[in-house]
């Protein structure tokens, strides 16, 4: 693991020298995720003399400076990196306890490509096409013990006539399938498989809930994806969700991450009025131009510096 950040800028080394070579002159350098991306960065920026920015998002923060060499390699480009971003502050907090210098990081939130991601013409179609009837939770993301697909799985064995669809693949899909099979839902939870990015929104918009149980967040690209179909969603308070989910039409936080907090936020959400249009306009105050916006100001005061 800590000759990671070497073996990459190595490899990324000859195509650099031949962008170059061929009289395209590059200003500067934007990483992300802070390992092993943002440290080959930093590396390529010496040899190369261009200023660096890296974006933090999620793990290689909350997770990765658990262990020593990714620890060392993290701090070490983030006194040499030009500016870093975090995509969250709760992000911006976590590099904080790292003794990285906070003056030199700034937050731009993730947004949602709202032209990819929008509600159904005729919701009720989509859901016959995909053969759903009962009240139905969607659940995006890697199979993995830290998004909570298990605990999911056990609070719909609690929650009659709810049907759970889970888009995803990873080592934990065997488990999965068994434990619904022991629970005695196994027809009621489907594991669909990785779902291309393009089809999701299909998914989003026939789905009355997305709930995402993660024990850990950067700032999760589905919650403003499955907003901007319409689709309030369910979500652990961990990290920065809760600066995504922050009035009751994007959808509601799980103070609890249990299969009685899922239960309790699913029976909550069944009893409420939803009004698909109004988590619809929600999602839309999270477009992508404000942060590109912020990211060009930041770019063009590095660069502005270097000249100066």
């Amino acid at each position: 693991m800590n000759i990671a950040p070497l073996l990459l800028a190595q490899a990324a080394k000859p195509t650099l020298k031949r962008i170059l070579e061929s009289g395209y002159d590059f200003d500067l350098i934007d990483a992300h995720y802070f390992y092993p991306d943002g440290v080959a960065a930093v590396l390529l920026g010496k040899y190369f003399n261009k200023p660096v920015t890296i974006t933090a998002r999620g793990s290689d923060i909350n997770l990765l400076p658990k262990y020593r060499w990714p620890r060392k390699w993290i701090h070490w480009a983030s006194s040499r990196a030009s500016a870093m971003i975090t995509v969250c502050e709760a992000l911006k907090q976590e590099i904080g306890r790292l003794d990285v210098d906070e003056s030199r990081v700034i937050t731009l939130r993730n947004g949602v490509d709202l032209k990819k991601f929008y509600p159904p013409e005729d919701r009720e179609t989509e859901r016959a096409r995909l053969g759903l009837n009962n009240f139905t939770l969607l659940s995006v993301g890697n199979l993995i013990p830290l998004k909570g697909h298990h605990l999911v799985i056990e609070a719909v064995a609690q929650l009659p006539e709810v049907t759970l669809l889970i888009a995803g693949n990873g080592p934990e899909k065997t488990a999965l399938e068994n434990l619904a099979r022991k629970l005695g839902v196994n027809d009621r939870v489907k594991i669909l498989g990785s779902i291309p990015h393009d089809q999701l929104r299909q998914y989003y918009g026939a789905a009355d809930a997305l709930v995402l149980a993660s024990s850990r967040e950067g700032w999760a690209n589905v919650l403003l994806e499955s907003m901007a179909c319409g689709t309030p969603v369910l979500a652990t308070n961990v990290s920065g969700t809760p600066e995504v989910v922050t009035a009751p039409e994007a959808g509601s936080l799980i103070n609890e991450r249990s299969v009685e907090g899922i239960v309790g936020a699913v029976k909550t959400l069944r009893t409420t009025t939803r009004d698909r249009i109004k988590t619809r306009q929600f999602a839309e105050r999270f477009s992508w131009d404000e942060t590109t916006q912020g990211q060009l100001q930041l770019f063009n005061r590095i660069l502005g510096s270097r000249t100066s």
